[in-house]
Protein backbone atom coordinates (compact mmCIF):
# COMPACT_ATOMS: atom_id res chain seq x y z
CA UNK A 1 0.00 0.00 0.00
CA UNK A 2 1.78 3.33 -0.93
CA UNK A 3 1.81 5.74 1.55
CA UNK A 4 0.29 9.61 0.40
CA UNK A 5 1.85 12.21 1.61
CA UNK A 6 0.45 15.75 1.60
CA UNK A 7 1.59 19.20 2.80
CA UNK A 8 5.24 19.35 3.05
CA UNK A 9 5.94 21.20 -0.32
CA UNK A 10 2.11 22.64 0.23
CA UNK A 11 0.97 20.41 -2.36
CA UNK A 12 -2.50 19.02 -2.68
CA UNK A 13 -1.66 15.63 -4.10
CA UNK A 14 -5.17 14.32 -3.41
CA UNK A 15 -6.80 17.02 -5.12
CA UNK A 16 -4.13 16.36 -7.75
CA UNK A 17 -4.71 12.91 -8.41
CA UNK A 18 -8.66 13.26 -8.50
CA UNK A 19 -8.46 15.57 -11.32
CA UNK A 20 -6.30 13.24 -13.15
CA UNK A 21 -8.34 10.22 -12.53
CA UNK A 22 -11.62 12.43 -13.63
CA UNK A 23 -10.28 12.19 -17.42
CA UNK A 24 -9.32 8.25 -16.94
CA UNK A 25 -12.63 7.64 -15.40
CA UNK A 26 -14.56 8.47 -18.50
CA UNK A 27 -14.44 5.70 -19.79
CA UNK A 28 -15.72 3.76 -16.97
CA UNK A 29 -18.27 6.11 -16.34
CA UNK A 30 -19.79 5.44 -19.98
CA UNK A 31 -19.58 2.04 -19.67
CA UNK A 32 -21.56 1.95 -15.87
CA UNK A 33 -23.92 4.44 -18.01
CA UNK A 34 -24.87 1.55 -20.70
CA UNK A 35 -24.92 -0.88 -17.44
CA UNK A 36 -27.62 0.88 -15.79
CA UNK A 37 -29.60 1.43 -19.24
CA UNK A 38 -29.52 -2.51 -20.03
CA UNK A 39 -30.72 -2.93 -16.24
CA UNK A 40 -33.71 -0.32 -16.81
CA UNK A 41 -35.09 -1.68 -20.04
CA UNK A 42 -34.78 -5.43 -18.77
CA UNK A 43 -37.20 -4.00 -15.83
CA UNK A 44 -39.74 -2.04 -18.37
CA UNK A 45 -39.52 -5.32 -20.18
CA UNK A 46 -40.39 -7.31 -16.91
CA UNK A 47 -43.38 -5.12 -16.19
CA UNK A 48 -44.75 -5.50 -20.05
CA UNK A 49 -44.36 -9.58 -19.13
CA UNK A 50 -46.33 -8.85 -15.87
CA UNK A 51 -49.25 -7.43 -18.20
CA UNK A 52 -49.18 -9.91 -20.67
CA UNK A 53 -48.64 -12.73 -18.62
CA UNK A 54 -52.10 -11.46 -17.15
CA UNK A 55 -53.87 -10.71 -19.95
CA UNK A 56 -52.79 -13.82 -21.49
CA UNK A 57 -53.25 -16.42 -18.44
CA UNK A 58 -55.59 -14.84 -16.23
CA UNK A 59 -58.08 -12.96 -18.48
CA UNK A 60 -57.71 -14.60 -22.47
CA UNK A 61 -57.05 -18.44 -21.09
CA UNK A 62 -58.98 -18.88 -18.11
CA UNK A 63 -61.83 -15.65 -16.98
CA UNK A 64 -63.15 -14.95 -21.19
CA UNK A 65 -63.34 -18.64 -22.19
CA UNK A 66 -65.03 -20.06 -19.60
CA UNK A 67 -68.86 -21.30 -21.05
CA UNK A 68 -70.73 -19.42 -18.28
CA UNK A 69 -68.68 -15.93 -19.00
CA UNK A 70 -70.21 -16.00 -22.07
CA UNK A 71 -73.49 -18.16 -21.52
CA UNK A 72 -76.58 -15.41 -22.15
CA UNK A 73 -79.22 -17.85 -21.20
CA UNK A 74 -80.70 -18.57 -17.63
CA UNK A 75 -82.55 -21.22 -15.80
CA UNK A 76 -85.96 -20.42 -14.11
CA UNK A 77 -86.90 -22.81 -11.37
CA UNK A 78 -90.86 -22.96 -10.17
CA UNK A 79 -92.35 -25.58 -7.85
CA UNK A 80 -90.09 -27.96 -5.83
CA UNK A 81 -86.74 -25.45 -6.31
CA UNK A 82 -85.37 -26.80 -3.27
CA UNK A 83 -85.16 -30.55 -5.04
CA UNK A 84 -82.40 -29.59 -7.53
CA UNK A 85 -79.76 -26.63 -8.68
CA UNK A 86 -80.30 -25.74 -12.82
CA UNK A 87 -77.82 -23.89 -14.56
CA UNK A 88 -78.19 -23.33 -18.46
CA UNK A 89 -75.32 -23.48 -20.71
CA UNK A 90 -74.88 -22.03 -23.65
CA UNK A 91 -76.23 -24.62 -25.51
CA UNK A 92 -79.78 -24.81 -23.91
CA UNK A 93 -81.89 -25.17 -26.49
CA UNK A 94 -84.63 -23.59 -24.38
CA UNK A 95 -87.19 -26.54 -24.20
CA UNK A 96 -89.04 -26.33 -20.82
CA UNK A 97 -89.04 -29.25 -18.05
CA UNK A 98 -91.11 -30.96 -15.41
CA UNK A 99 -88.70 -32.71 -13.66
CA UNK A 100 -89.71 -35.41 -10.91
CA UNK A 101 -86.98 -36.89 -8.27
CA UNK A 102 -87.94 -40.48 -7.43
CA UNK A 103 -84.42 -41.41 -5.85
CA UNK A 104 -81.22 -40.11 -5.47
CA UNK A 105 -77.83 -41.27 -6.43
CA UNK A 106 -75.75 -42.88 -3.71
CA UNK A 107 -72.71 -44.37 -2.78
CA UNK A 108 -71.95 -47.62 -1.37
CA UNK A 109 -71.29 -47.97 2.28
CA UNK A 110 -69.79 -50.04 4.98
CA UNK A 111 -70.34 -49.40 8.81
CA UNK A 112 -69.36 -51.42 11.78
CA UNK A 113 -71.66 -51.95 14.49
CA UNK A 114 -68.78 -49.55 16.74
CA UNK A 115 -66.95 -50.43 20.02
CA UNK A 116 -68.45 -47.71 21.91
CA UNK A 117 -67.86 -43.71 22.93
CA UNK A 118 -64.73 -44.92 24.55
CA UNK A 119 -62.88 -44.38 21.44
CA UNK A 120 -61.44 -41.69 19.39
CA UNK A 121 -59.16 -41.46 16.57
CA UNK A 122 -55.78 -41.10 18.90
CA UNK A 123 -56.96 -44.88 20.41
CA UNK A 124 -54.64 -47.50 19.12
CA UNK A 125 -55.89 -51.11 18.44
CA UNK A 126 -54.58 -52.30 21.83
CA UNK A 127 -57.18 -50.26 23.01
CA UNK A 128 -59.94 -52.26 21.41
CA UNK A 129 -58.69 -54.84 22.66
CA UNK A 130 -56.32 -55.94 20.05
CA UNK A 131 -53.44 -59.05 20.80
CA UNK A 132 -49.90 -57.27 20.71
CA UNK A 133 -49.21 -60.63 18.88
CA UNK A 134 -51.65 -60.43 16.08
CA UNK A 135 -52.03 -58.70 12.81
CA UNK A 136 -55.36 -57.33 12.20
CA UNK A 137 -56.26 -57.40 8.42
CA UNK A 138 -59.04 -55.91 6.32
CA UNK A 139 -59.11 -56.80 2.35
CA UNK A 140 -60.99 -53.94 0.57
CA UNK A 141 -61.70 -53.58 -2.99
CA UNK A 142 -59.28 -56.78 -3.48
CA UNK A 143 -56.38 -54.30 -1.54
CA UNK A 144 -55.11 -56.08 1.40
CA UNK A 145 -54.31 -53.66 4.48
CA UNK A 146 -52.23 -55.48 8.18
CA UNK A 147 -52.31 -53.73 10.94
CA UNK A 148 -50.85 -54.42 14.64
CA UNK A 149 -51.77 -53.46 18.05
CA UNK A 150 -50.01 -50.50 18.42
CA UNK A 151 -51.97 -48.51 15.29
CA UNK A 152 -54.24 -46.19 16.00
CA UNK A 153 -57.14 -45.38 14.25
CA UNK A 154 -56.23 -42.80 12.08
CA UNK A 155 -53.37 -44.36 10.95
CA UNK A 156 -55.77 -46.68 9.61
CA UNK A 157 -58.18 -43.93 8.27
CA UNK A 158 -54.92 -42.23 6.44
CA UNK A 159 -53.81 -45.74 4.95
CA UNK A 160 -56.80 -46.30 3.88
CA UNK A 161 -57.32 -43.36 1.83
CA UNK A 162 -54.05 -43.26 0.76
CA UNK A 163 -54.51 -46.28 -1.47
CA UNK A 164 -56.06 -44.70 -4.64
CA UNK A 165 -56.34 -48.66 -5.87
CA UNK A 166 -58.70 -49.04 -2.77
CA UNK A 167 -60.68 -46.50 -4.44
CA UNK A 168 -62.08 -45.89 -0.47
CA UNK A 169 -62.96 -42.99 1.56
CA UNK A 170 -62.65 -43.87 5.78
CA UNK A 171 -63.78 -42.45 8.85
CA UNK A 172 -64.48 -43.22 12.53
CA UNK A 173 -67.63 -41.99 13.97
CA UNK A 174 -66.22 -41.39 17.95
CA UNK A 175 -70.14 -41.03 19.09
CA UNK A 176 -70.47 -45.08 18.74
CA UNK A 177 -67.19 -46.12 18.20
CA UNK A 178 -67.94 -47.02 14.25
CA UNK A 179 -65.67 -47.28 10.98
CA UNK A 180 -66.81 -46.28 8.18
CA UNK A 181 -66.18 -47.00 4.97
CA UNK A 182 -67.48 -45.81 1.36
CA UNK A 183 -66.68 -46.10 -2.21
CA UNK A 184 -65.37 -43.26 -3.89
CA UNK A 185 -67.72 -44.21 -6.69
CA UNK A 186 -71.41 -43.42 -7.16
CA UNK A 187 -74.13 -45.33 -8.30
CA UNK A 188 -75.44 -49.19 -8.54
CA UNK A 189 -72.26 -49.91 -9.45
CA UNK A 190 -70.80 -48.73 -6.20
CA UNK A 191 -69.83 -50.94 -3.83
CA UNK A 192 -67.38 -51.63 -0.71
CA UNK A 193 -66.22 -54.95 -1.87
CA UNK A 194 -65.01 -56.63 1.09
CA UNK A 195 -62.96 -60.04 1.02
CA UNK A 196 -64.58 -63.62 2.25
CA UNK A 197 -61.72 -65.58 3.28
CA UNK A 198 -61.30 -65.95 6.74
CA UNK A 199 -59.01 -63.85 8.11
CA UNK A 200 -59.75 -61.40 5.21
CA UNK A 201 -61.07 -58.65 7.53
CA UNK A 202 -60.34 -59.29 11.70
CA UNK A 203 -59.90 -55.69 11.75
CA UNK A 204 -63.81 -55.41 11.43
CA UNK A 205 -63.91 -57.78 14.67
CA UNK A 206 -62.26 -54.84 17.01
CA UNK A 207 -65.42 -52.95 15.70
CA UNK A 208 -67.79 -55.24 16.64
CA UNK A 209 -68.59 -56.44 12.69
CA UNK A 210 -70.34 -55.38 10.41
CA UNK A 211 -73.77 -53.69 11.01
CA UNK A 212 -74.80 -53.16 7.07
CA UNK A 213 -72.78 -53.14 3.94
CA UNK A 214 -74.69 -51.42 1.12
CA UNK A 215 -74.61 -50.83 -2.76
CA UNK A 216 -74.95 -47.54 -3.97
CA UNK A 217 -78.22 -46.48 -6.00
CA UNK A 218 -78.68 -44.95 -9.04
CA UNK A 219 -80.41 -41.42 -9.49
CA UNK A 220 -84.10 -42.40 -10.77
CA UNK A 221 -86.02 -39.26 -12.56
CA UNK A 222 -88.66 -38.67 -14.83
CA UNK A 223 -88.38 -35.57 -17.59
CA UNK A 224 -92.01 -34.51 -19.17
CA UNK A 225 -92.85 -38.05 -18.32
CA UNK A 226 -89.87 -39.83 -19.38
CA UNK A 227 -88.16 -42.10 -17.14
CA UNK A 228 -84.22 -41.63 -17.25
CA UNK A 229 -81.62 -43.10 -14.76
CA UNK A 230 -78.22 -41.80 -13.77
CA UNK A 231 -75.52 -42.45 -12.62
CA UNK A 232 -74.57 -39.37 -10.80
CA UNK A 233 -76.83 -36.57 -8.80
CA UNK A 234 -75.08 -34.10 -11.64
CA UNK A 235 -76.01 -34.75 -15.01
CA UNK A 236 -76.75 -32.27 -18.41
CA UNK A 237 -79.77 -32.66 -20.22
CA UNK A 238 -81.56 -29.79 -23.40
CA UNK A 239 -78.08 -27.98 -22.47
CA UNK A 240 -79.22 -27.79 -18.58
CA UNK A 241 -76.80 -29.06 -15.90
CA UNK A 242 -79.00 -30.31 -13.33
CA UNK A 243 -77.86 -31.00 -9.37
CA UNK A 244 -80.33 -33.55 -7.76
CA UNK A 245 -80.15 -32.76 -4.26
CA UNK A 246 -83.68 -33.86 -2.60
CA UNK A 247 -86.37 -36.37 -4.46
CA UNK A 248 -89.76 -34.25 -4.96
CA UNK A 249 -91.67 -35.91 -2.14
CA UNK A 250 -94.12 -38.46 -2.63
CA UNK A 251 -96.84 -40.09 -5.32
CA UNK A 252 -100.11 -37.66 -5.60
CA UNK A 253 -101.91 -40.50 -6.52
CA UNK A 254 -102.58 -43.27 -3.50
CA UNK A 255 -101.28 -46.69 -4.36
CA UNK A 256 -99.03 -46.29 -7.38
CA UNK A 257 -95.15 -46.44 -6.96
CA UNK A 258 -93.18 -43.52 -7.95
CA UNK A 259 -90.21 -44.76 -9.23
CA UNK A 260 -92.25 -46.54 -11.96
CA UNK A 261 -94.93 -43.97 -12.62
CA UNK A 262 -92.54 -40.71 -12.16
CA UNK A 263 -95.73 -39.21 -10.40
CA UNK A 264 -95.00 -36.89 -7.51
CA UNK A 265 -97.36 -34.23 -5.93
CA UNK A 266 -94.17 -31.65 -6.39
CA UNK A 267 -92.39 -31.24 -9.41
CA UNK A 268 -89.89 -29.48 -10.59
CA UNK A 269 -90.39 -26.66 -13.55
CA UNK A 270 -87.73 -25.53 -15.46
CA UNK A 271 -88.11 -22.96 -17.83
CA UNK A 272 -85.26 -20.88 -19.88
CA UNK A 273 -84.95 -17.40 -20.43
CA UNK A 274 -82.30 -14.85 -21.74
CA UNK A 275 -80.07 -12.96 -19.62
CA UNK A 276 -77.35 -10.99 -21.69
CA UNK A 277 -76.00 -9.52 -18.43
CA UNK A 278 -72.89 -11.72 -17.86
CA UNK A 279 -72.38 -12.15 -22.06
CA UNK A 280 -72.13 -8.40 -21.71
CA UNK A 281 -70.41 -8.19 -18.67
CA UNK A 282 -67.39 -10.27 -19.96
CA UNK A 283 -67.44 -8.15 -23.23
CA UNK A 284 -67.11 -5.08 -21.78
CA UNK A 285 -64.57 -6.14 -19.79
CA UNK A 286 -62.12 -7.84 -22.94
CA UNK A 287 -62.87 -4.44 -24.41
CA UNK A 288 -61.53 -2.35 -21.32
CA UNK A 289 -58.42 -4.79 -21.03
CA UNK A 290 -57.83 -4.93 -24.74
CA UNK A 291 -57.33 -1.02 -24.47
CA UNK A 292 -55.39 -0.68 -21.74
CA UNK A 293 -52.99 -2.79 -22.94
CA UNK A 294 -52.76 -1.62 -26.09
CA UNK A 295 -52.53 2.11 -24.72
CA UNK A 296 -49.47 1.25 -22.50
CA UNK A 297 -47.80 -0.97 -25.07
CA UNK A 298 -48.70 2.50 -27.83
CA UNK A 299 -47.17 4.79 -25.28
CA UNK A 300 -44.44 2.59 -24.75
CA UNK A 301 -43.26 2.35 -28.32
CA UNK A 302 -43.85 6.40 -29.03
CA UNK A 303 -42.61 7.34 -25.87
CA UNK A 304 -39.77 10.32 -25.84
CA UNK A 305 -35.86 9.59 -25.73
CA UNK A 306 -34.20 11.82 -23.66
CA UNK A 307 -30.24 11.50 -25.40
CA UNK A 308 -29.29 14.28 -23.72
CA UNK A 309 -30.16 12.95 -20.33
CA UNK A 310 -27.92 9.75 -19.50
CA UNK A 311 -27.50 7.67 -15.86
CA UNK A 312 -26.17 10.12 -13.50
CA UNK A 313 -22.93 8.92 -11.67
CA UNK A 314 -22.22 8.67 -8.11
CA UNK A 315 -20.02 11.90 -8.31
CA UNK A 316 -22.72 13.88 -10.20
CA UNK A 317 -25.55 13.18 -8.11
CA UNK A 318 -23.49 14.37 -5.01
CA UNK A 319 -23.30 18.01 -6.27
CA UNK A 320 -27.22 18.07 -7.09
CA UNK A 321 -30.66 18.40 -5.09
CA UNK A 322 -32.93 15.50 -4.78
CA UNK A 323 -35.61 16.77 -6.95
CA UNK A 324 -33.25 17.52 -9.72
CA UNK A 325 -31.79 14.10 -9.61
CA UNK A 326 -35.43 12.46 -9.81
CA UNK A 327 -36.67 14.65 -12.60
CA UNK A 328 -33.27 13.89 -14.71
CA UNK A 329 -33.93 10.31 -13.87
CA UNK A 330 -37.33 10.79 -15.32
CA UNK A 331 -36.01 11.70 -18.87
CA UNK A 332 -33.37 8.79 -18.71
CA UNK A 333 -35.67 6.56 -18.12
CA UNK A 334 -38.07 7.31 -20.64
CA UNK A 335 -38.22 6.21 -24.27
CA UNK A 336 -36.10 3.27 -23.41
CA UNK A 337 -38.63 0.86 -25.34
CA UNK A 338 -39.10 3.52 -27.98
CA UNK A 339 -39.74 1.41 -31.15
CA UNK A 340 -39.20 -1.87 -29.49
CA UNK A 341 -39.52 -4.93 -31.76
CA UNK A 342 -41.07 -7.29 -29.58
CA UNK A 343 -43.99 -4.65 -28.50
CA UNK A 344 -44.03 -3.44 -31.78
CA UNK A 345 -44.93 -7.19 -33.11
CA UNK A 346 -47.44 -7.38 -30.61
CA UNK A 347 -49.58 -5.06 -31.04
CA UNK A 348 -49.53 -5.57 -34.82
CA UNK A 349 -50.54 -9.05 -33.99
CA UNK A 350 -53.80 -8.42 -31.45
CA UNK A 351 -54.72 -5.78 -33.70
CA UNK A 352 -54.90 -8.15 -36.71
CA UNK A 353 -56.74 -10.72 -34.62
CA UNK A 354 -59.59 -7.83 -34.21
CA UNK A 355 -59.06 -6.79 -38.19
CA UNK A 356 -59.69 -10.24 -39.38
CA UNK A 357 -63.16 -10.55 -37.31
CA UNK A 358 -64.22 -6.54 -37.81
CA UNK A 359 -67.26 -7.24 -39.83
CA UNK A 360 -68.70 -9.60 -37.36
CA UNK A 361 -67.86 -7.68 -34.64
CA UNK A 362 -69.20 -4.31 -36.22
CA UNK A 363 -72.52 -6.33 -36.83
CA UNK A 364 -72.83 -6.21 -32.82
CA UNK A 365 -71.68 -3.20 -32.32
CA UNK A 366 -67.75 -3.40 -31.56
CA UNK A 367 -65.88 -0.67 -33.99
CA UNK A 368 -62.21 0.24 -33.87
CA UNK A 369 -61.13 4.28 -33.36
CA UNK A 370 -59.47 6.61 -35.78
CA UNK A 371 -55.61 5.68 -36.43
CA UNK A 372 -54.26 7.63 -34.63
CA UNK A 373 -55.59 5.86 -31.37
CA UNK A 374 -53.75 2.89 -32.09
CA UNK A 375 -56.50 0.09 -32.52
CA UNK A 376 -58.99 1.43 -29.54
CA UNK A 377 -61.93 -0.80 -29.52
CA UNK A 378 -65.39 1.00 -28.91
CA UNK A 379 -69.02 -0.65 -27.94
CA UNK A 380 -72.22 0.04 -29.06
CA UNK A 381 -73.86 -1.91 -25.86
CA UNK A 382 -77.75 -1.52 -27.35
CA UNK A 383 -76.44 -2.66 -30.09
CA UNK A 384 -74.52 -5.81 -28.59
CA UNK A 385 -77.76 -6.38 -26.55
CA UNK A 386 -80.00 -6.90 -29.77
CA UNK A 387 -77.28 -9.35 -31.01
CA UNK A 388 -77.36 -11.13 -27.96
CA UNK A 389 -81.47 -11.15 -28.00
CA UNK A 390 -81.54 -12.59 -31.82
CA UNK A 391 -78.52 -14.91 -32.24
CA UNK A 392 -76.32 -15.55 -28.51
CA UNK A 393 -74.87 -18.18 -30.27
CA UNK A 394 -73.00 -16.16 -33.02
CA UNK A 395 -71.84 -14.04 -29.92
CA UNK A 396 -70.07 -16.47 -28.01
CA UNK A 397 -68.55 -18.43 -31.29
CA UNK A 398 -66.69 -14.62 -32.70
CA UNK A 399 -65.15 -14.88 -28.81
CA UNK A 400 -64.97 -18.22 -28.10
CA UNK A 401 -65.09 -20.01 -31.30
CA UNK A 402 -67.64 -23.25 -32.03
CA UNK A 403 -67.58 -26.29 -30.06
CA UNK A 404 -65.73 -27.70 -33.25
CA UNK A 405 -63.16 -24.87 -34.08
CA UNK A 406 -62.37 -23.26 -30.69
CA UNK A 407 -59.27 -21.64 -31.44
CA UNK A 408 -61.42 -19.65 -33.95
CA UNK A 409 -62.14 -17.37 -31.59
CA UNK A 410 -60.77 -14.29 -31.05
CA UNK A 411 -59.86 -15.06 -27.01
CA UNK A 412 -57.68 -18.32 -27.86
CA UNK A 413 -56.45 -16.28 -31.09
CA UNK A 414 -55.51 -13.48 -29.28
CA UNK A 415 -53.87 -15.84 -26.54
CA UNK A 416 -51.52 -17.71 -29.23
CA UNK A 417 -50.44 -14.37 -30.45
CA UNK A 418 -49.40 -13.08 -27.17
CA UNK A 419 -47.79 -16.48 -26.48
CA UNK A 420 -45.78 -15.84 -29.31
CA UNK A 421 -44.29 -12.36 -27.32
CA UNK A 422 -43.78 -14.03 -24.05
CA UNK A 423 -41.55 -16.45 -25.90
CA UNK A 424 -39.70 -13.95 -26.90
CA UNK A 425 -38.96 -12.28 -24.12
CA UNK A 426 -38.38 -15.02 -22.11
CA UNK A 427 -35.50 -15.42 -24.58
CA UNK A 428 -33.83 -11.57 -24.74
CA UNK A 429 -34.86 -11.05 -20.79
CA UNK A 430 -34.89 -13.84 -18.89
CA UNK A 431 -38.51 -13.09 -17.67
CA UNK A 432 -40.80 -16.24 -16.93
CA UNK A 433 -44.10 -16.58 -19.28
CA UNK A 434 -45.96 -18.03 -16.42
CA UNK A 435 -45.57 -15.11 -13.50
CA UNK A 436 -46.57 -11.99 -13.08
CA UNK A 437 -43.92 -11.12 -10.03
CA UNK A 438 -41.72 -8.02 -10.62
CA UNK A 439 -39.55 -9.50 -8.21
CA UNK A 440 -38.97 -13.13 -9.80
CA UNK A 441 -35.68 -13.30 -10.34
CA UNK A 442 -34.45 -13.56 -14.07
CA UNK A 443 -32.50 -16.18 -16.03
CA UNK A 444 -29.04 -15.25 -16.55
CA UNK A 445 -28.76 -17.00 -19.74
CA UNK A 446 -30.83 -14.91 -21.40
CA UNK A 447 -29.62 -12.04 -24.29
CA UNK A 448 -29.78 -9.26 -21.77
CA UNK A 449 -28.17 -11.74 -18.73
CA UNK A 450 -25.37 -12.68 -20.90
CA UNK A 451 -25.01 -8.77 -21.77
CA UNK A 452 -24.82 -7.57 -18.40
CA UNK A 453 -22.20 -9.94 -17.14
CA UNK A 454 -20.18 -8.85 -19.78
CA UNK A 455 -20.40 -5.24 -18.16
CA UNK A 456 -19.69 -6.70 -14.97
CA UNK A 457 -16.66 -8.26 -16.34
CA UNK A 458 -15.63 -5.37 -18.35
CA UNK A 459 -16.16 -3.08 -15.36
CA UNK A 460 -14.35 -5.16 -12.82
CA UNK A 461 -11.53 -5.28 -15.45
CA UNK A 462 -11.29 -1.45 -15.84
CA UNK A 463 -11.37 -1.20 -12.34
CA UNK A 464 -8.71 -2.59 -11.61
CA UNK A 465 -6.79 -0.74 -14.25
CA UNK A 466 -8.22 2.37 -12.59
CA UNK A 467 -6.45 1.37 -8.99
CA UNK A 468 -3.59 0.46 -10.92
CA UNK A 469 -3.41 3.65 -12.59
CA UNK A 470 -4.25 5.24 -9.42
CA UNK A 471 -1.59 3.70 -7.20
CA UNK A 472 1.07 4.53 -10.07
CA UNK A 473 -0.15 8.59 -9.76
CA UNK A 474 0.16 8.20 -5.86
CA UNK A 475 3.70 6.63 -5.87
CA UNK A 476 5.11 9.51 -8.55
CA UNK A 477 3.58 12.13 -6.64
CA UNK A 478 5.09 10.81 -3.32
CA UNK A 479 8.34 10.19 -4.47
CA UNK A 480 8.69 13.79 -5.75
CA UNK A 481 7.36 14.71 -2.78
CA UNK A 482 10.00 12.87 -1.20
CA UNK A 483 12.49 14.29 -3.71
CA UNK A 484 11.60 18.13 -2.77
CA UNK A 485 11.67 17.56 0.96
CA UNK A 486 15.36 16.36 0.44
CA UNK A 487 16.57 19.21 -1.54
CA UNK A 488 15.02 20.90 0.60
CA UNK A 489 16.66 20.15 3.16
CA UNK A 490 19.97 20.42 1.61
CA UNK A 491 19.38 23.97 0.77
CA UNK A 492 18.37 24.47 4.57
CA UNK A 493 22.05 22.53 5.05
CA UNK A 494 23.71 24.77 2.81
CA UNK A 495 21.70 28.18 3.68
CA UNK A 496 23.38 27.34 7.51
CA UNK A 497 26.61 26.78 6.47
CA UNK A 498 27.45 29.41 4.05
CA UNK A 499 26.01 31.84 7.35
Amino acid sequence: MVTRVNGFSGMDIDSMVKNLMTAKRIPMDKLTQQKQLTQWTRDSYREMNSKLVDFQANKLNKTYSLSSAMNSNKAVLSGNADALKATATGDANGVDMKISITQLASKGKMETIGAGSDFTTSSTLADLGASTSDTYKLKVNDQTFSFTSSTSISEIISKLNANSDAKVSASFDEIKGKLIITSNTIGSSSNVKLGIDVGDNTLLDLFNGIEKNTAGTDAIVFINNTKMVKNSNSFTVNGVLLNLTATTSTTSNPGTDPAVSGDTDNPVKIGIVSDPTQTISTIKSFIEDYNSLMSLMNSKISEEKYRDYPPLTDEQKADMKEADITNWTEKAKSGLMKNDDILTSTISSMRAVISEKLGNLASIGITTGQYYEGGKLYLDEEKLTAALSNNPLMVTSIFQGTANAPKDGIFAKMAAKVDISLDSLVKRVGTSKYSTDLTIAYKEESVMGKKLKEYNSRISDLQTILDNTETRYYKQFTAMETAMNKLTSQSSSLFSTSS
